[in-house]
């Protein structure tokens, strides 16, 4: 068996461009229930109530939406060397920078579908104040009380044309595990990543558009399967557009609700109650296109528009 490398300790924080930054931002402060940890320039940068970093999401003013960048934290300073090594000698390195408002020097790089993408160690742990503080020392600050509740960061599905390449990418230059993956007679189709124990934090689905670097969704975790429930209650009450669910995910088992945030990006609520692997030699799961036919746990088939749709839309791709 092949040794895996578990140099990444896990998601950091996604870059979401948005065309209504003030709107955007109050979706996720006053819908989602999450709080402004800072400002700069034209970005909001945001976290959940239980999320350790400084922010975990960035809203950046611009004319369409999709993803600016996202990024990983190195388990150590000395991961984080092992795995810009890996990615220089790979070719699709660019190049330190000094970091950004809540983190250190980060080295940049793409996928091969030319997402952006960043990775550090280096952090700014979140501080909470008096009024913020948890009455529990284990919890980073304060349960908000405020709209869906949202605790952390969960995960992140990008779009790519070229799935075996992300594949190989992820595994042989950055690391971690392949928990699950759709294959069809003509390839794979959708593959799920661990680098901990969670059972994934990122997920790469076909792009049948011809674009590179799209995102399909982001998703932040709920407590429990009824917080979803009530956070589709709150999205019906405020004129916000559920895509589809809530509902279960045969894949991953996620209880999901998605959603799309005012400035157009797809938003997924999930249960923070989801799979760990714990097996040090797990094997990938499968999954036939016979079996994804049938839809998902309860049999809910997939919308249209969760296979054709993503940020930036295509016609609004400019070269």
């Amino acid at each position: 068996m092949k040794e895996v490398i578990w140099d990444i300790a896990h998601l950091a924080h996604v870059e979401l461009y948005t065309p209504k930054l003030e709107e955007s931002a109050r979706f996720f402060t006053e819908l989602m229930g999450m709080s402004i940890s800072g400002t700069q320039g034209d970005s909001i940068y945001l976290r959940a109530y239980d999320d350790y970093e400084h922010h975990t999401l960035k809203l950046t003013a611009n004319k369409q939406p999709g993803i600016g960048h996202f990024a990983w934290r190195a388990r150590s300073p000395d991961a984080l060397l092992r795995r810009v090594a890996a990615i220089e000698a790979s070719g699709l390195g660019i190049g330190w920078t000094e970091g950004d408002l809540g983190h250190g020097p980060a080295y940049q790089f793409y996928t091969p579908d030319r997402h952006l993408v960043e990775i550090y160690f280096e952090t700014v742990k979140y501080k909470a104040s008096a009024e913020d503080q948890s009455a529990l020392k284990n919890t980073a600050s304060k349960f908000p009380g405020r709209g869906m509740n949202v605790r952390r960061i969960d995960h992140l599905n990008l779009l790519a044309k070229n799935i075996p390449a992300f594949l190989d990418f992820q595994l042989n230059v950055l690391g971690g595990r392949l928990t699950e993956m759709i294959q069809f007679d003509e390839g794979p189709k959708a593959i799920w990543f661990s680098v901990n124990s969670k059972s994934y934090e990122l997920a790469v689905t076909e792009d049948h558009s011809g674009a590179n670097g799209r995102l399909h969704h982001l998703t932040f975790a709920a407590n429990s399967r009824e917080e979803i429930l009530i956070a589709a209650d709150i999205a019906l009450e405020n004129g916000i557009f559920i895509e589809t669910g809530p509902h279960k995910h045969a894949i991953q088992q996620t209880f999901f609700l998605y959603l799309y945030e005012p400035g157009g990006n797809r938003i997924e609520i999930a249960n923070a109650t989801a799979r760990l692997i714990l097996d040090p030699d797990y094997e990938t799961i499968v999954w036939t296109k016979e079996e994804r036919a049938k839809g998902q746990a309860w049999g809910l088939q997939t919308v249209k528009s969760f296979h054709l749709r993503g940020t930036p839309m295509v016609g609004d791709i400019e070269e």
